[in-house]
């Protein structure tokens, strides 16, 4: 009944349960009801240094302006010591803390390979359940196998930066055959002109952003918006 009242400190105890697979969490996801419109979850995956985190924080904030209750389960790699997660993405988004409309989790792999912790489907459905209308995921993106992210996310994200190199690495790797947008960040830096018209030639949907600066964001959203339009018509029945 909390979970589904979309309180905080219920659904941040159930994902934890999930997390360490007691059996208590189970019996309370399998309880669980799916809203009546699913959540829009936006997968975002990419080489580390292209500025995940950073664009995340603009995304909170930008479905926080459009009156959006917004999920963010943000993946880590694990400490070999503890099992949690090493970077706590939380940390990058402290303006966002006490917003009552948004709940930032941090998750560790726990040696999941695939970019996602082991509970992150679990996580989403908690999420879902609890109304959260925008659920972002970031992946740990550190290898051409992390790409599992498609198969939980209804639009995703592949960012690459100029001057990484991470375009051509990110098109042998396969992240951008997956991806259904991909945003070049850091967008003011030299390189990001040809970045930009390369991705275009094999990519139908190339954006240019300074997520530092919030540049690009607007165009982003919207993009994002058209294309969870598209595919849920390609979803509707007749």
């Amino acid at each position: 009944r909390e979970v589904l009242a979309g309180e905080v400190r219920a659904v941040a105890r159930v994902i934890t349960w999930l997390e360490t697979r007691e059996p208590v969490g189970t019996a309370v996801l399998k309880r669980l009801t799916s809203p009546e419109r699913p959540a829009m979850v936006i997968g975002i995956t990419g080489y580390p240094g292209t500025g995940k985190s950073t664009l995340l924080d603009q995304l909170i904030a930008a479905y926080r302006r459009l009156g959006k209750r917004v999920g963010v389960l943000a993946v880590d790699i694990s400490s070999p010591l503890t099992g949690g997660a090493v970077l706590g993405d939380r940390i990058r988004m402290q303006r966002h803390a006490d917003d009552a409309g948004v709940y930032i989790r941090s998750m560790a792999t726990r040696g999941q390979s695939g970019g996602l912790a082991r509970a992150t489907r679990d996580a989403l459905q908690v999420l879902e359940a609890a109304a959260y209308e925008v659920i972002l995921i970031e992946t740990v993106g550190v290898g051409q196998s992390d790409i599992e992210i498609v198969s939980v996310a209804g639009t995703v994200i592949a960012l690459v930066a100029p001057g990484l190199g991470d375009d051509v690495q990110a098109m042998k790797a396969g992240l951008l055959e997956v991806a259904d947008i991909v945003v070049v960040n850091k967008g003011d830096r030299e390189g990001a002109d040809t970045a930009v018209r390369d991705l275009r030639e094999c990519c139908p949907h190339v954006l240019r952003t300074v997520a530092v600066k919030g540049e690009g964001i607007p165009e982003l959203i919207a993009v994002i918006a058209e294309q969870q339009r598209l595919r849920d018509l390609a979803h509707t029945p007749g």
